[in-house]
Order: C-alpha cells, then sequence, then structure tokens
C-alpha cells in the first residue's frame, strides 16, 4: 500500500477514535438513561400507578425490591462472564428501551415484575461496565477527572423524569401514558451514544507513573477489598428507602401539597450539582476520607426527612440524600481502580453486587415498618444508621490503611 494511503487510513482511524468529552458525555448519557429512566423514573410514577389503582404499596414496593434483585443478578452475571464491555452496553442500553415501553402494555403484575426484574439487570450490566470502559478510556485519554461528569447522568435523568411526571399528574396522565413517554425519551437518548461504545482505543502515548501503577495494580480479594464492598453495600441500603419513596413519603405528610411531587427532582438535582462537582476536584485526595464525609452527609440527609416533615425539611433532606448519592459512586469506582487497575470491572462488579443487597433489603423493611408504626420514619433512622456505619468503616480505612500501602508491599 502506498505510504499516502496509509497516512490516510491512520487520519481515518485517529477520527474515528472518540474524545475524551465524547466518551465523558456517552457514559454522561448512557448512566442518565439506564438508572434516571430505567431505574428511577418508577419512583415519580409510582403515585400516579397507586392514583389509577394499578397497584397497592405493597405490590409497588413489591415491583422494587424485584428491581434491586435483578440489579444484584446483573451485578453477579458480570463477575462471571468476559464480554465486550461496548457491546453489552448497547445491548443494554437498548433492552431497557424496551423494557420501559412493555410497562406500559397490559399483563398485570405478574409481568411488570418481570419486566422491573430484567431491567434491574440491564441497569447493573450499564452501570458496571459502561463505567469501567468509560474509565479506562478517559485514562488512556489523558482525562480521567472527567469521569466524574458520567455521575451526572443519573441526577439529570432523575430531573428530567420528575419534572415529567410533576407535569403529567397536573395533567391528569395515566401512569400507563409516563411510560410510554419515556420510552421515546430514552430512544432518542440512545442514537448519540451509540457509536461511540463502537470507536477503538486511541494510539497511546508513554504511561505516566500514575497510569502505569493503576494497570500494574494486582487484583486480590484482601481485608482493605472487602472492608470497601462492605461499606459500599451499606450506600444500597441507606439511600434506597428515599431513593424508591420519596414522592409517596412526602404525600403522605402533607396531603394535598403541590410540593409533594417536586422533592424528588430537587434530589435529582443535588445529584447532578454533587457528581460535577467532583469532576472539579482533581484526583489528589483520598476516596476513603471523601466518602466517609458524603455518607455522612447523606446519612443526616435521610434523618432530616423523618424528623422534620415540612415543606423546608423535605427540599433540605432532598439536597442532602442527592449531592452525596452519585458522588461517592464516583469515589468508590476510583477506589476501585486503583485497587484493581484495569482488572477494575469485577471489583465494581462484586461491589454493585453488594449495593444491590442493600437495595433490596430496604423496601421490604419499610413496608414492614410503615405497617407496624403507621410512617415511614422509623425505617428511615434505621437507613440513617446504616450510612453512619459505612461512614466508620471509611473513617478506619483511612487512618489505618495508608494509600502507599499496597504499593509498598
Amino acid at each position: 500500500m502506498p505510504i499516502a494511503d496509509l497516512d490516510v487510513s491512520a487520519g481515518r482511524a485517529a477520527r474515528s477514535t472518540a474524545g475524551p468529552w465524547a466518551v465523558a458525555l456517552a457514559g454522561f448519557v448512557s448512566l442518565a438513561l439506564a438508572m434516571g429512566i430505567g431505574r428511577f423514573a418508577f419512583t415519580p410514577l409510582l403515585p400516579m400507578m397507586l392514583h389509577d389503582g394499578t397497584v397497592t404499596l405493597n405490590q409497588g414496593g413489591a415491583l422494587a425490591t424485584w428491581n434491586y434483585i435483578g440489579y444484584l443478578l446483573g451485578a453477579l452475571l458480570c463477575l462471571v462472564i468476559r464480554p465486550d464491555p461496548a457491546r453489552m452496553v448497547k445491548g443494554a442500553l437498548a433492552l431497557t428501551v424496551v423494557l420501559t415501553l412493555a410497562m406500559a402494555l397490559p399483563g398485570g403484575m405478574p409481568a411488570w415484575l418481570a419486566w422491573r426484574t430484567v431491567s434491574g439487570i440491564a441497569s447493573a450490566v450499564v452501570m458496571v461496565y459502561a463505567t469501567a470502559w468509560c474509565m479506562q478510556r478517559l485514562a488512556e485519554l489523558g482525562h480521567p477527572t472527567l469521569g466524574g461528569l458520567m455521575f451526572c447522568g443519573p441526577g439529570i435523568g432523575i430531573v428530567v423524569t420528575g419534572v415529567s411526571a410533576f407535569g403529567m399528574v397536573g395533567a391528569h396522565w395515566q401512569a400507563n401514558w409516563g411510560w410510554i413517554a419515556f420510552t421515546i425519551l430514552g430512544a432518542l437518548m440512545l442514537l448519540p451514544v451509540w457509536r461511540v461504545f463502537g470507536t477503538p482505543s486511541p494510539e497511546l502515548p508513554p504511561a505516566s507513573h500514575g497510569a502505569r501503577a493503576a494497570a500494574a495494580a494486582t487484583p486480590r480479594l484482601d481485608l482493605e477489598t472487602w472492608a470497601l464492598t462492605l461499606a459500599y453495600g451499606l450506600a444500597g441500603f441507606g439511600y434506597i428507602i428515599t431513593a424508591t419513596f420519596l414522592p409517596v413519603i412526602a404525600r403522605h405528610e402533607m396531603p394535598g401539597s403541590v410540593w409533594a411531587d417536586l422533592f424528588w427532582p430537587i434530589l435529582g438535582a443535588g445529584v447532578a450539582v454533587g457528581a460535577w462537582l467532583v469532576t472539579r476536584m482533581g484526583m489528589h485526595h483520598d476516596n476513603r476520607r471523601m466518602m466517609m464525609w458524603l455518607y455522612a452527609m447523606q446519612a443526616v440527609g435521610v434523618a432530616v426527612a423523618a424528623v422534620w416533615p415540612t415543606v423546608a425539611g423535605f427540599a433540605l433532606s432532598s439536597l442532602l440524600v442527592g449531592l452525596p448519592f452519585t458522588a461517592l459512586v464516583s469515589f468508590a469506582m476510583r477506589e476501585a481502580r486503583r485497587l484493581w487497575g484495569a482488572s477494575a470491572s469485577k471489583l465494581i462488579g462484586l461491589m454493585t453486587a453488594a449495593y444491590a443487597i442493600g437495595q433490596i433489603a430496604g423496601p421490604p423493611l419499610a413496608t414492614a415498618l410503615v405497617a407496624r408504626t403507621g410512617g415511614f420514619g422509623a425505617s428511615l433512622g434505621v437507613a440513617s444508621g446504616a450510612l453512619l456505619c459505612g461512614a466508620l468503616i471509611y473513617f478506619w480505612m483511612w487512618r489505618t490503611m495508608p494509600v502507599g500501602r499496597r504499593a509498598a508491599g
């Protein structure tokens, strides 16, 4: 082949490689679709389903629980398979759109339980592989801090679905119309990211010291890894009652208030802002120390909703729960990459499984305590306590396990 043709081919390959902003935005949209719509569109639509009489509170809790069981199954699946990550992300995103539409179709609880379970599997696959793929690609491109941008995606997804559901309630929509609207939105979101996950890896410059250390990290299930996984699981339990029932809790405490359906998008705005702030903080902070403070903040936010059930209290609670939500996920994923390097997707899968177990425990506990006490205060108190335990684990890790210890060993 002539030299000129080789130059043209090289130029085309370079142009076909997605740049750092394209990668970060693809991760942003993927998590917005998989989490903001695939998982959390259910939260603002649940009050509409209750109003339509299509589900009871116990059935709504069951739908949430089986979605979280699916999330656990998806995380476990990611531990045992070795697929092409980009292909898995694309397939799971497409499946999310289809399953969102399925929730609008006839079938009742048996079908809805199946759809929410499979949707949970798809969400976990996107969380594990989109996160690992984007963080790896951004590290190769020399822009690792942009990884925080993709964790704004769930927050923006929550804002969009929450505000949309508020408008739907005002227009007296039925819940199945909302599922159809979110299906259309999801399909539109899928189109621009499809090509990014098919682009080749860039031509790598000589690796920096940090990149070499991350690539050379030796995966091992030691005390540090298990402590990280346990604490991450407590985060899943700690936030999930608020994330599942916030509009229902607000309506229960303030019947007839126009604000009841707006606290969920306030939480979503906090999620997006918190994740964006992570991108401004650089990579030099100790991840465990940052997560300690974020867990404590979220614990306070969960508790506020229990002790101050007013418009101001719910607004403050929504912000304090939302700000750390994906910010702590971002730091946890960074810590997984620090510990396991290029094999981080396996550790992320293990951590996601622990997170899912925490989520599974939340809704049944909440509905059981509501039946016993008549309110959500007790379950919110237990959730806040779990987050404080997670903060204490990170404090212990930060003080007893210096960052350089592994390298020295």
